[in-house]
């Protein structure tokens, strides 16, 4: 199979090779052209004809962003100094709600437990004063996981007071010896600045942020990855028993609105899950439209590839790697990210390898098999292809879980290293200046966040219980009351099977959206609203003529991100070259 397709060599350079058998070239002869790439040469509506979707973990907008584009700069850490007329962001110093801030004060019914001056939290007596947001330092990057369930993040955002954080979504410090609001449930209104989330602040002034970007809707991790490839999270089939991961959706199926690992991944069953879940025939993702027009793509997971030994040892499902900020060994793979591994039809259960380097990101003659690789790779893969000249239209990457940003597993600096390996990488091939790299999150933790989005969707789940904040609720929605997520102008949205369905509430939560690429405008930052879906919509509007997975995708309601970039100037961004630690500017290209 022949992955790049040579350009015509101009009629008059034939016929002067050929002339009198002379070997040597008539110097009016024209050279050869350049050969083209079968993913360039394919018909796109922008100049874009590769992106990269770096998906991260759990992190909100405020928790990275909330004082950009100001840091505080102590001594010993890495420096950051915005650029003259960086624009104004909406965030918590904008807002001032730092040193003032709803979280601290008793203004609603779900903080009818508190006490001017002393703050009662599940138990835990806290002094106002650690109800504030404050600076997490460098040197506190490995955070506890917070609670973020679909019914906790409504708790938290209380129909959009944004004042119930520490009682729903709150978890504490896991390090020993914490002291402060570090060591308590108001670790939730922590939040990181350009001396440690480094890299992702001289993206964002050196290419373009979108400060207005939501989950689809609330929840963890698993509706979130299927957000980002298919616009939806209802039609799962639960297999194994029931779980308050997937709740009916009124219809008789099952919206996912938790994490449950996918059916026959070998993984799971090496793991003993006994509650998984799986897409019904009537979902499609965006993997399957790109399959009908004969595209490129691929979803690349760190850990993916069963048989590499890492430098530790471990293989298989039980890779791993050490981290030195988590002072920990964390496993490479998590199956309840695994995007594609819920759809029969991008399935790749026994993690099978490709056929070869140059089918990565192709349909496999595998894919006939009992066993199809069905273009799920690991990110060792993507590394591999792109280095051989076989760089897949369209690319979705997850890091091994200790570079993936979840907190708990992974921590900002450990990502910040997998990004800028990435983008480093990216930015010395060839075809970077057709290259957009898309840096987005499935989750937001449950970490703080100000900025509310009024439910555009709705559900009315009343019978589901669930647990936030050390207590029970009846139902799984919680936002405008027990038992609904909605508001004025909210529509119940349709389901794979046509009905209106619930679990679906949304937008949900805010976090943090960015692109690099020499089309992405300068210093900017947007504020068109978006969603997860709104990937998937860039990549049918770019690709596919705006064509639409229909079966209550979100895709075809999302925002688009074409603002983003600047299609009308010459696509001249200059390159920016990072320490994958420091996430500072590096003078001159690193090695790749």
């Amino acid at each position: 199979m022949f992955r790049r397709t040579l350009l015509p060599i101009p009629l008059a350079a034939l016929l002067a090779l050929a002339a009198c058998g002379n070997d040597t070239v008539s110097p009016s002869a024209s050279a050869p052209a350049a050969m083209v790439s079968a993913q360039d040469a394919v018909a796109t509506a922008t100049p874009i004809k590769h992106v990269v979707v770096i998906f991260g973990e759990n992190v909100s907008f405020d928790h990275y962003f909330a004082t950009y584009p100001q840091a505080a700069n102590p001594v010993g850490e890495p420096q950051f100094t915005a650029a003259a007329g960086t624009p104004a962001v909406n965030n918590l110093s904008s807002n001032n709600l730092i040193a003032t801030n709803p979280n601290a004060l008793p203004t609603s019914p779900n903080t009818a437990g508190r006490t001017v001056g002393l703050v009662t939290i599940l138990g835990l007596g806290l002094p106002a004063a650690d109800l504030l947001p404050f600076r997490l330092d460098r040197s506190q990057a490995n955070t506890a996981s917070q609670n973020h369930a679909y019914a906790a993040e409504q708790l938290a955002y209380n129909n959009g007071a944004m004042d119930s954080f520490p009682l729903f979504t709150a978890a504490g410090s896991t390090i020993a010896g914490s002291t402060g609001a570090f060591a308590t449930k108001g670790q939730v209104l922590g939040y990181f600045d350009g001396n440690t989330v480094t890299a992702l602040w001289n993206y964002a002034q050196n290419f373009a942020m979108n400060q207005n970007a939501y989950t689809d809707t609330y929840g963890p991790s698993t509706p979130g990855a299927l957000a980002v490839v298919s616009g939806q999270n209802n039609g799962v089939i639960v297999s194994g028993g029931t779980s308050a991961n997937a709740i009916p959706d009124s219809t008789g199926g099952f919206t996912m609105i938790g994490d449950l690992d996918p059916t026959g991944d070998v993984c799971t069953i090496a793991a003993h899950s006994t509650v998984t879940g799986t897409m019904s025939s009537q979902n499609r993702n965006i993997g399957d439209l790109l399959n009908a027009k004969g595209l490129t793509w691929g979803g690349f997971m760190g850990g993916f590839n069963l048989q590499t030994v890492n430098p530790n040892g471990t293989t298989g499902c039980a890779r791993s790697t050490f981290s030195q900020v988590l002072n920990a060994t964390k496993t490479d793979y998590v199956q309840h990210h695994a995007w594609f591994q819920y759809y029969a039809s991008t399935a790749n259960l026994a993690h099978t390898r490709p056929s070869s380097t140059a089918l990565i990101g192709s349909t496999d003659p595998l894919d006939n098999t009992a066993t199809p690789v069905h273009h799920q790779y690991d990110t060792d893969d993507f590394f591999a292809a792109v280095k051989a000249g076989n760089y897949p239209s369209v690319s979705f990457l997850k890091a091994p879980a200790v570079e993936d940003g979840h907190p708990g597993n992974s921590d900002p600096i450990d990502e910040q290293a997998f990004v800028t390996k990435v983008v480093n990488f990216l930015e010395q091939q060839p075809d970077w200046k057709n290259t957009a790299v898309i840096v987005a999150y499935d989750d937001s933790d449950g970490w703080y966040d100000h900025r509310f989005k009024a439910p555009t969707s709705s559900s009315f789940d009343s019978t589901t219980a669930q647990s936030a904040g050390g207590k029970t609720v009846a139902g799984s929605d919680n936002l405008s009351g027990a038992g609904q997520c909605t508001a004025a102008g909210a529509v119940q949205p349709q389901g794979v099977n046509g009905g209106a369905v619930n679990g679906r509430c949304g937008p949900g939560t805010r976090t943090p959206f960015i692109v690099v690429s020499p089309w992405a405008k300068v210093n900017f930052v947007d504020d068109t609203p978006i969603t997860q879906a709104s990937v998937v919509r860039f990549i049918e509007d770019n690709w596919l003529g705006g064509q639409r997975l229909g079966g209550g995708s979100f895709d075809a309601s999302a925002g688009s991100i074409m603002n983003l970039f600047d299609f009308a100037g010459a696509g001249k961004t200059p390159p920016l070259y990072l320490d994958p630690n420091l996430g500072t500017k590096l003078s001159a290209p690193p090695a790749i």
